[in-house]
């Protein structure tokens, strides 16, 4: 066995929870071994024990309070028996880690090549001035252009990319036998992803490395590794070969996390036609202006008729949701004439979104994709009011926005951030109602339980605090709270991107559901293109700060007319090793 790079044995994890004593499973007899130069994948859900099986090879559980059995040994060393010295040589010289967040993982008051050389220094007795010289030999080989320079510069004047690149520069610098990527890709657009994999292969090949990838992005792990070991709920349910569990999966779970992959050569699941949806919300109209359960689960469905802010009556909710105005020809729920939003001022002005024009109407999904710094996320954030066009206009059913207009929510990305940690989510949930001038407590309370019902969670959840969701329940936290003032439109700002595969499908299911009940508007801004497949009808593509391209979903990604939008398509990971291998040999040249 001496000749295994990682070796771990019947692993056990127990974190302490609550009082003295109390512990709770997070690994439960986990069992592998790695050979050098070999790439193993672990995939599986959030809070399947995946990122804990990474930390345990590097013992930084050790101090935490938290129990270990089993054995773990990396490159000879018994992470669990090392002393304090041993630990600090396998961190960094043997093993290095690659964490999901770089922003956080690297100081922001030190240039990115002083930390990288303090790295380096720690395991290697050189001068400052020999650090410095590694650290930017290193920063280059990972690809970032001008590394002399670069390396002086601090983590926020870096992209995400290129924060991302700068921490396996670090992770490199030592030279390590095994690098354990934890989540390496998960924020990063669809091109940016590929160009990480693309470099993670290129290191395995050229320095001999052995690869740990920690993903609940299947198709990420299939592009990357040899095998595949699946977990769930702290078990190894699977492992084998990655062409061979993909093809064949053993276990129902595997099955169920392929099921749930969204891909770009899938059909996409029927969806209600415009018309189906402009007569949802003309019935809900109907339904607020008869007086339905005024806080009811029925008045969930009421569009902007009825209710506080509400203009009352059936005719008025068809009105605003868009469906038809005065001369009987429809009226987009939002339109954009010409937006422009630039940032900074004199030499330093930027340009985020340069004269994009668009209409959305009552029942549609507009999907917008582009890298990062597009100009996506700054174009939803005008369309409901949060930023002012440097130029052009917004009108919303017909009217000219001025400031945030009534009937336009938004869901954020990050629902940890956008929910208030002081205040209970059935609160926050019924903050909005507040706003609107709803002045009724119990209608207030009787709406925010019956909206948490529809998200899929559970009255009793109205106390609770957003610490005790995971992150799909407090995305449909965020879902319900941008539904309580009856939204025409709702403008999703990548709200699935940290979630994993099954939950994710979960997400983007529930609100195909309640636009096909209320009749709302979607915009649905991502960086995953296959998802947006999946729940859009039409698509916009975004590039430095402009519409490239426009048009049906299915037209736009089976026959695109630009060349970005080609680029865009082709560096979305597939679940099929040998053709993203064939991929790779086709840009980067035999190995």
């Amino acid at each position: 066995m001496s000749d295994l790079l990682v070796d771990v044995r019947d692993l056990v994890v127990d974190f302490p929870v609550g009082g003295p004593g109390a512990y709770v499973r997070a690994v439960d007899g986990v069992s592998f071994t790695m050979g050098p130069g070999h790439a193993l994948g672990i995939v599986g859900e959030s809070g399947s024990g995946k990122s804990t099986v990474a930390a345990a090879l590097l013992g930084l559980h050790r101090g935490t309070g938290t129990r270990l059995g089993g054995t773990v040994r990396v490159a000879g060393t018994d992470v669990g028996g090392a002393s304090a010295a041993e630990l600090r040589r396998l961190r960094g010289a043997t093993a290095a880690m690659v964490f999901q967040d770089p922003l956080s993982s690297l100081d922001p008051y030190y240039a990115v090549g002083d930390q990288i050389a303090e790295v380096y220094r720690v395991h290697a007795a050189v001068s400052r001035r020999a650090a410095r010289a590694r650290a930017v030999s290193v920063l280059d080989r990972v690809g970032i252009p001008d590394a002399v320079r670069r390396s002086r510069a601090r983590p926020h004047e870096f992209s995400g990319g290129m924060r991302q690149r700068a921490l396996i520069a670090m992770a490199l610098v030592c030279e390590p036998r095994l690098l354990i990527a934890d989540e390496p890709t998960t924020a990063l657009d669809v091109t940016v992803q590929a160009q990480i994999l693309d470099l993670l292969h290129g290191l395995r090949r050229e320095e001999g490395l052995g690869l740990l990838l920690v993903t609940h992005d299947v198709g990420v792990a299939a592009e990357s590794v040899d095998e595949l070991l699946v977990m769930r709920d702290g078990h190894a349910v699977e492992r084998g070969p990655v062409a061979e569990v993909l093809a064949g999966p053993a276990d129902p779970y595997t099955r169920v996390l392929l099921a749930a992959v969204p891909r770009l050569d899938a059909p996409r699941k029927p969806r209600p036609s415009r018309e189906t949806a402009k007569t949802a919300a003309g019935v809900a109209g109907v339904a607020g202006g008869a007086g339905v359960a005024s806080a009811g689960l029925s008045e969930a469905a009421s569009g902007a008729a009825g209710g506080p802010g509400g203009a009352g009556g059936a005719g008025a909710a068809v009105g605003a949701s868009g469906v038809a105005g005065g001369d009987g020809a429809e009226v987009p729920v939002v339109e954009a004439l010409g937006l422009r939003r630039e940032f900074g001022r004199g030499k330093r002005r930027v340009t985020a979104v340069g004269g994009v024009s668009l209409a959305v109407r009552a029942g549609e999904t507009l999907g917008v994709v582009g890298e990062s710094g597009s100009g996506k996320s700054t174009l939803g954030r005008m369309l409901v009011g949060l930023l002012e066009p440097s130029s052009g206009r917004v009108r919303h059913a017909g009217d000219e926005a001025r400031g945030i207009p009534a009937g336009v929510q938004m869901v954020f990305q990050d629902p940890v951030s956008s929910l208030n940690p002081r205040r209970s989510v059935g609160e926050s949930i019924a903050d909005p109602l507040r706003a609107a001038g709803e002045r009724d407590e119990a209608a207030i309370r009787a709406r925010a339980l019956a909206l948490l019902e529809r998200v899929g969670l559970e009255p009793g959840h109205y106390d609770r605090y957003p610490h005790e969701f995971s992150g799909g329940q407090r995305q449909r936290v965020g879902i319900a709270r941008a539904l309580a003032p009856r939204p025409r439109l709702i403008v999703c700002d990548e709200p699935v991107s940290a979630l994993d595969v099954t939950t994710q499908a979960q997400v983007t299911a529930l609100l195909a559901e309640l636009q096909q009940e209320l009749g709302i508007a979607l915009v649905f801004i991502a960086h995953d293109l296959a998802v947006v497949r999946q729940v859009s009808d039409r698509v916009a593509v975004m590039r430095s700060g402009e519409i490239v391209e426009e048009g049906p979903v299915d037209e736009v990604y089976d026959r695109p007319a630009h060349p970005y939008t080609r680029q865009l398509l082709d560096a979305v990971p597939v679940l099929d090793p040998e053709l993203a291998a064939a991929r790779r040999h086709r840009a980067v040249g035999p190995s």
